[in-house]
């Protein structure tokens, strides 16, 4: 099983920040099926500040292009999208349409 790290930033706004954690804690069941459709096993996001980090596990059958593929085609998939880019800001190293970006794996025990 693979592990990948991503990570993203949320607009500085508490307000904003608190109705994107209630998102999180209703995720929409069609949501849940495309990330364990796509061959995600484990997906947890973790929140410091406006940071967020996510941390995927996932089988061989996952890629990063088929599951792009597969969002692009799910209707639900990019209403979410839509939903969660009010609460979300690109960062700095983001190439032009690019949200979660892959973190570097630097050390490991």
């Amino acid at each position: 099983m693979k592990r990948y790290c991503l990570t993203l930033d949320l607009i500085i706004d508490e307000q904003l920040i608190e109705e994107y954690k209630a998102h999180h804690k209703a995720v929409w069941p069609e949501i849940k099926s495309s990330i364990t459709d796509s061959g995600i096993e484990n997906l947890e996001i973790y929140l410091l500040g406006n940071r967020l980090v996510m941390i995927m596990e996932v089988n061989d059958s996952f890629s990063f292009e088929a599951k792009s593929k597969a969002d692009k085609e799910n209707v639900k998939v990019q209403e979410w999208e839509d939903l969660m880019w009010q609460y979300q800001q690109a960062l700095p190293a983001a190439k032009p349409g690019e949200k979660w970006i892959l973190m570097e794996e630097i050390f490991k025990l």
